[in-house]
C-alpha cells in the first residue's frame, strides 16, 4: 500500500531510495540542481557502477551542475520537452511527488507525495515504472558538454570579485562511451545479419517479442540498451557499441 509523504518524509525517502538502489536509479525532474547530500549519495552509487538515468525538462543547466554530472561515469542524461512530472525510482520502490530536485524545494516549500514499494503493491509500482520508462523513451539523449569552470579572484578597484573563466570548448569525442548503435548497425559491426543478432539478444534475455517487434527487457536495460521512438522509423532499440553478446 502506498504511503503518503510530506516534505520531510519525501526528503528522507528519496535519500533512502538512492542508498538502497542495487542495479539502477531513474530520476525524473524538470529542474536539476542537486543539493550536497544528493550529490554525495549519487557519487557513491556511481562508484559501485549503478546505472543512473536522469530525465530533465529545463535546458538551462548551470555549468557547475554539468561539470559535476560529467565526472560521474555511470550517469546518462536526457531532455524531455514539456516535462512537469517528478518521479524517482529504483528496482524496488518509487516516489511520485511535487518535489523538484533542488534544495530550495526541500527546505522552503510545502510538498506532498506517495511512496510505493514493489513488494507491497506490485501493480502500482509496475504502472509507475512503465510510465517513467515511457517518459525516458520520449526524451532526447544529451551528451553534456560544458567548459570546466574555474573560479579565480581578480583585484579590481581594490575589491575582490569572483569571475568565471572557461577554456575553449572541446569537440565531442566520437569514440565516447555514450555512443550507441541501432540493432542493425550493431549487427553489421559484428558481421552478422540483424535477424541473427535479434535471436542472440532474445536468447540472452535482453529483448522479448512484442507483436511484430521487440521490447527491451530489464536485463537489456541494465546492459545499456535504450528504447527509442521516431516519427519516421517508429520504435527501435540502441545498444552500446561494445555490447558483449
Amino acid at each position: 500500500m502506498a504511503e503518503f509523504l510530506n516534505t520531510s518524509k519525501t526528503t528522507y525517502y528519496l535519500e533512502e531510495l538512492i542508498k538502497a538502489a542495487k542495479d539502477w536509479i531513474l530520476i525524473i525532474s524538470p529542474y536539476l540542481k542537486f543539493n550536497d547530500r544528493i550529490k554525495e549519495l549519487l557519487a557513491d552509487k556511481d562508484l559501485y557502477k549503478t546505472d543512473i538515468r536522469i530525465v530533465y525538462g529545463k535546458s538551462e543547466l548551470a555549468p557547475s551542475e554539468i561539470n559535476w554530472l560529467k565526472e560521474l561515469s555511470y550517469v546518462r542524461t536526457s531532455y524531455c520537452e514539456n516535462l512537469h512530472a517528478k518521479c524517482y525510482l529504483n528496482e524496488n520502490e518509487a516516489i511520485i511527488t511535487s518535489m523538484n530536485l533542488y534544495e530550495f524545494s526541500q527546505v522552503n516549500n510545502h510538498e506532498m507525495g506517495v511512496h510505493i514499494k514493489k513488494n507491497d503493491d506490485e501493480k502500482l509500482y509496475e504502472e509507475t515504472y512503465e510510465e517513467a520508462r515511457r517518459i525516458e523513451r520520449m526524451s532526447e539523449a544529451i551528451k553534456l558538454s560544458a567548459d570546466k569552470v574555474e573560479e579565480v579572484r581578480v583585484n579590481k578597484s581594490k575589491t575582490n570579485e569572483k569571475v568565471t573563466k572557461s577554456p575553449k570548448q572541446k569537440q565531442p569525442d566520437p569514440s565516447s562511451e555514450y555512443e550507441k548503435l541501432t540493432t542493425s548497425k550493431l549487427a553489421k559491426q559484428l558481421g552478422m545479419k540483424t535477424a541473427e543478432l535479434n535471436d542472440l539478444l532474445l536468447s540472452k534475455g535482453l529483448i522479448r517479442r512484442e507483436g511484430d517487434g521487440f521490447k527491451l527487457t530489464e536485463a537489456g536495460d541494465r546492459a545499456g540498451g535504450e528504447a527509442r521512438y521516431s516519427k519516421k522509423y517508429g520504435a527501435y532499440i540502441i545498444w552500446p557499441k561494445d555490447l558483449s553478446v
